[in-house]
């Protein structure tokens, strides 16, 4: 039976793993961390939400993060100091401006695709993850922010989403504890929200009970290809150095995904960009009461919220091009909680975990899923703001990629 080893213990990485090993491949999946889930997939904002798909290369966001660099709090931050990765990652999104559209209908058709697959794993696998399938509304404070959502929704329609246009008075019936002015808005029916840390815990158990094997605490030092594809690793960061060899692998590493793809001679130029999150703390009946039901999108503010269970609210969103730094910054957090203070008036923010991770994006907002240039290399990685919403169908695209390479290098079927 082929063996695959799985670098990465994200969304992506469990998703990949659980998919291999439904199709019968033998998988070890590495993980640096002592659990899975840890970084990017820990405290996200929660949306499963294929009416966020659009791409963010074009001229307009090009204008506003310059306007934006020298504000702290502003929701797209690009640290000036310069580096040779950030420089070539600018590059390469403003090459990929003049496929914006191209490029948001391919993902808006992953994302619909993987909500089938990653709705019925749930189901039988029996994972909690504090689901909602209530939903997505986007809010639009003027007529300017109304009418650019009036054209992606016309890109979304060419990937097969539905989302419709609303009034402030339709907006008030689909989520009536929202404060404030607002020109109109957008709903997206089909979409959906919950726990992607609950989630993708519950599904690396499921994966562990179909015969993946779970190396947590691994470093992966080296990769080598040597016919398949040999792994080093240290245990718990600076135990001895092991080996191990594959048939093949797949890279699903996050951030450090360019630096291993650079170890097997690929470039794939993933770069860290840091998003905020909130979790408050529902602490009391006005607070539960007062708390959105509906997940919410606003534009302007680039902050989606979401609803998990009865006593969280999360509150996430920004962008920030500062490198692999991980420090929480506290200028950076304020806007999330004054956002729910204006918003939810009757929400105490009293007891708020603020957290931050960095997404994995690439310069033109579409995942890298595909072989490498060496046999046996593969990667599903730089997914950006949307590795919950598209994983479960990159991850299948993977596994079938993979099951195919090994078929046709042993000659023979795999177990289906």
């Amino acid at each position: 039976m082929p063996s695959i080893a799985v670098i990465g213990g994200g969304i992506t990485g469990v998703t990949t793993a659980y998919a291999l090993a439904r199709r019968g491949l033998q998988v070890t999946l590495f993980e640096r961390h002592r659990y899975p889930a840890l970084e990017a997939s820990f405290a996200n904002g929660g949306q499963l939400s294929a009416s966020n798909a659009e791409a963010w290369n074009s001229w307009s966001t090009v204008r506003k993060g310059l306007a934006w660099m020298l504000r702290g709090d502003a929701p797209l931050l690009v640290n000036p100091m310069p580096s040779w990765h950030k420089l070539s990652w600018f590059a390469e999104f403003l090459a990929a401006i003049p496929h914006y559209e191209s490029n948001t209908v391919a993902c808006t058709r992953l994302a619909i695709a993987a909500r089938a697959h990653l709705f019925g794993w749930a189901r039988e696998e029996g994972i909690q993850f504090d689901q909602r399938q209530q939903g997505i509304l986007h809010v639009c404070r003027d007529k300017a922010g109304f009418e650019h959502a009036a054209r992606v929704s016309r890109l979304l329609a060419q990937g097969g989403l539905e989302r419709r246009a609303v009034t402030p008075l339709e907006m008030q019936a689909i989520e009536p504890a929202l404060a404030g002015q607002f020109y109109g808005g957008f709903f997206t029916e089909s979409d959906s929200t919950g726990d992607i840390h609950k989630f993708t815990v519950g599904l690396a158990q499921a994966a562990e009970r179909r015969g993946v094997r779970m190396v947590y605490g691994a470093d992966v030092r080296r990769l080598q290809p040597l016919g398949g594809v040999r792994v080093a690793y240290a245990s718990d960061g600076d135990g001895p150095q092991r080996a191990a060899d594959f048939d093949a692998v797949v890279i699903c590493a996050g951030t450090a995904s360019r630096a291993l793809a650079a170890m097997l001679g690929d470039r794939v130029n993933v770069y860290p960009v840091k998003g905020y999150s909130i979790t408050v703390m529902l602490d009391g009946p006005a607070s539960r009461a007062a708390a959105p039901h509906a997940s919410l999108v606003d534009d302007a503010a680039k902050l989606v919220t979401s609803r998990l269970g009865a006593d969280r609210l999360r509150v996430a969103g920004t962008a920030e091009f500062n490198g692999h730094n991980r420090d929480i910054r506290a200028d950076r957090i304020a806007p999330l909680v004054d956002w729910v203070q204006q918003c939810f008036p009757g929400v105490s923010t009293r007891q708020v975990v603020p957290w931050a991770g960095l997404r994995p994006m690439m310069p033109n907002l579409v995942p890298r899923v595909g072989p490498g240039k060496r046999p046996g290399v593969f990667y599903n990685t730089g997914h950006g703001h949307l590795g919950w919403t598209l994983s479960a169908a990159t991850a299948e695209l993977i596994a079938a990629q993979v099951e195919a390479a090994c078929a046709l290098q042993n000659r023979t079927p795999l177990a289906a």
